[in-house]
């Protein structure tokens, strides 16, 4: 199982500098780099302070010329939000600015915020629906001289500009969580993503049964990849581990108002929650974090890992966005490349 970081520049106080936030979030990427994963992901937001990603091409191509040798992927772009013809040239643009380092991840996206500012009236049907007819657009245009008429989009002619530089073309990822989606990825020869959320390994299992549902289902197609992404601390003690849950229960909650989309947002931030507020949500809390999440000390997160692998995850994701300071995050990514990734090394 590969491991990879899954970040973005991460928002909650509206004293923080972004400056200063984008050159911690490129920090972290070198530590991953430098300590030898896999690759690195972001994702695409608008208007939010929570997790400020406009575009990642341009994080990504950043990135590219910090470090050497991960590989650089969107976690994911929305696929409303995009013309086939203009995500098919930025995306080879960026796989060759990058010389080849490219995954492309791609979502209908999740936030009703966002739908509302970007394509109002957009609902997640829809938005599912454009994903389905982008994806296959998109490799048509890789190929050249591809025309389209779809519900969505019709345009003549036309061939993606620059071409790519893998071929056929970068590896594509489908978040998918339904059995529909997955069975829709494994049937394009997309790779797959997923993530549980909070919730605990019974859903980690659930997905890991509906993506093999899925590959049992196009038995002709070579089986695809499947990552895994989960929000992850690594801590120096029980006690810490427990300060980690706090705060991700915390981070959980912020990501619910913002999902729910009806808290009063001023300046790209939610209002603030109080710790009433907080504690009376029963939905999260410290004890489901550490159920679902993977937080504790090395040898909890290296069991939890063992898991994942002997279930048949190719990609292990940590999700570092959790509202820590930066100081927290970049200690539990380094115990993370330290003293649980060599576990999983081949002799």
């Amino acid at each position: 199982m590969k491991f990879s970081l899954f970040i973005h520049m991460e928002r909650t106080d509206p004293a923080e500098d972004q400056a200063a936030l984008y050159e911690q979030m490129i920090e972290l990427c070198k530590i991953a780099d430098e300590g030898g994963m896999h690759a690195i992901w972001t994702g695409e937001h608008h208007g939010m302070n929570f997790t400020i990603a406009p575009n990642p091409f341009i994080n990504l191509v950043d990135i590219a010329r910090r470090t050497k040798n991960v590989r650089l992927g969107t976690g994911t772009v929305v696929a409303p939000f995009w013309h086939p013809i203009k995500l098919a040239g930025e995306a080879a643009m960026t796989d060759l600015v990058t010389q080849g380092r490219l995954d492309i991840g791609i979502a209908r996206g999740a936030y009703n915020f966002e739908y509302e500012r970007l394509e109002p009236g957009l609902t997640a049907w829809d938005a599912g629906q454009k994903m389905r007819e982008l994806i296959p657009a998109i490799q048509g245009l890789w190929k050249g001289d591809y025309t389209h008429e779809g519900q969505f989009w019709q345009f003549p002619k036309t061939t993606s500009a620059p071409m790519p530089v893998q071929k056929p073309h970068p590896p594509i990822w489908v978040a998918a969580r339904d059995p529909n989606s997955h069975e829709f990825a494994v049937a394009n020869g997309c790779n797959v993503q997923v993530t549980p959320l909070h919730l605990p390994d019974e859903e980690v299992i659930s997905l890991m049964d509906r993506f093999n549902a899925a590959c049992e289902k196009h038995p002709d197609i070579p089986r695809p990849k499947i990552m895994l992404l989960r929000h992850t601390y690594v801590a120096d003690s029980e006690a810490d581990a427990q300060r980690g849950a706090e705060e991700m229960n915390r981070f959980y909650n912020y990501f619910g108002a913002w999902f729910k989309n009806e808290r009063p947002i001023e300046q790209g931030l939610i209002q603030t929650l109080t710790d009433e507020e907080i504690a009376a949500n029963t939905y999260y809390g410290a004890d489901k974090m550490r159920q679902g999440c993977v937080i504790g000390e090395a040898p909890e997160v290296i069991s939890r890992l063992k898991a994942y692998e002997d279930l048949g995850y190719d990609e292990f994701s940590f999700w570092i966005d959790t509202g820590m300071t930066f100081e927290r995050k970049k200690a539990s990514l380094e115990r993370f490349i330290a003293e649980v990734m060599p576990a999983f090394k081949e002799a």
